[in-house]
């Protein structure tokens, strides 16, 4: 049996948000007890994760003192130190306080706008002050329940407008920092802005440091509306954007349960992860997901290590998969090229155009092949479940 224990090399990160989860839900208070940060820290160490996320008031509460907000950081600087682990990433909370009811960078009170520039550039410096190399922005109240409350046009480029300034309060700091930007088509709004990684995508390509800020793709985000969530992962790949991800599981059509990871629709976490090795992902494998209601910190402690676990062994069915000869020789076949043709493609020319104006093709013929996706798909399913 293969060894599925996680190392620091698969960079296996939690956000304290995550395994912090209390397990209250709209419909119930929490079930678990409030842990510090210190303490979350330490509970990853012990099952073996690479690092810890955090958003700024995971680690500091919002409205705690000077004197309170140093202990905490001296409290969970001594467990980084005890356990090894690091802080790649780091984000801002604009979402749960109040003030924050009607979005943050595109509410439509000046004074809540500046607020959040503020709390976004204290947020950053005490993620960079923890070692994060990539800070993530999710809108989660960047949005609206009725479309009569503002305009989109301004909503949007109150969002650019943040954004350039957020880039260049970076910049003038000297701070080695990566923005990603993480989309969701809605919950807690009605409908949030920008609600695709493809949405994400083009706002980037506005900006005026577009080079600074990539994306942070969600399984749950994207599959909540159906969509193929490795599609907008490899997408962002072939952009240059994918500067980090995060990893859970979904229902299609239901709010956002970050069930997980892999235990919902293995197939596609298994094409997911089959992507991110195949083209050598070397960023965080961030688990934004948390434990089951019905758990106990035991509990949340099986979580982590699942989630982890499961990553590793769809790593290694992908690595079954790419050996597989009989799967390799029928993607050779579908994939076969046409020597005929081949000089016909790439860059536009006249004399390409011509020749291809003038080709014959026999549709029928052509039409006639199967594919053999079938078989191919049984294949998959058998390297999943163990047959082959």
């Amino acid at each position: 049996m293969s060894d599925y224990s996680p190392k620091p090399e698969h960079k296996f990160t939690f956000g304290l948000w995550t395994v912090g989860n209390r397990g209250a839900d709209p419909f119930g208070s929490a079930t678990r007890e409030h842990k510090t940060p210190a303490e979350l820290v330490y509970l990853l160490g012990e099952v073996g994760a690479y690092g810890v996320n955090f958003h700024d008031n995971d680690l500091i509460p919002i409205d705690a003192t000077p004197a309170e907000a140093e202990s905490i950081k001296k409290a969970f600087r001594k467990a980084l130190d005890d356990t090894g682990l690091v802080v790649p990433m780091a984000t801002t909370n604009l979402f749960s306080d109040p003030v924050f009811k009607d979005g943050a960078f595109t509410s439509n009170d000046p004074q809540v706008r500046a607020y959040a520039l503020q709390k976004t550039m204290q947020a950053m410096d005490l993620g960079v002050e923890f070692g994060a190399k990539t800070y993530v922005f999710w809108g989660g109240r960047e949005g609206t329940e009725t479309d009569s409350s503002k305009s989109t046009v301004t909503a949007i480029q109150r969002s650019r407008e943040a954004m350039n300034f957020l880039c260049e309060y970076a910049l003038h700091q000297k701070y080695d920092l990566k923005f990603a930007l993480e989309a969701k088509p809605n919950e807690p709004r009605g409908d949030i802005y920008n609600p695709t990684t493809g949405h994400m995508l083009a706002f980037i390509t506005s900006l005026d440091h577009p080079e600074m800020v990539g994306v942070n793709p969600e399984v749950a985000h994207e599959q909540m509306s159906g969509l193929n969530f490795m599609h907008s992962v490899a997408q962002a790949w072939e952009a240059g954007k994918l500067f980090h991800i995060d990893l859970n599981d979904q229902y299609p059509g239901r709010y956002d349960q970050d069930l997980r990871f892999g235990s919902r629709d293995l197939k596609a976490a298994f094409f997911l992860v089959k992507f991110l090795e195949d083209v050598g992902y070397s960023g965080s494998r961030h688990f934004d997901a948390h434990a089951y209601r019905t758990e106990d910190f035991n509990g949340v402690k099986d979580f982590a290590r699942g989630c982890m676990r499961t990553y590793l062994i769809l790593k290694e069915k992908a690595a079954r998969f790419n050996a597989d000869p009989e799967i390799q020789a029928i993607l050779a076949e579908i994939n076969a090229p046409d020597e005929t043709l081949t000089p016909l493609f790439g860059k536009f020319s006249a004399e390409k155009a011509a020749a291809l104006q003038a080709a014959a093709f026999d549709r029928t013929a052509i039409a006639s092949r199967g594919l053999q996706y079938e078989r191919l798909d049984q294949l998959t399913i058998e390297v999943l479940t163990g047959v082959r």
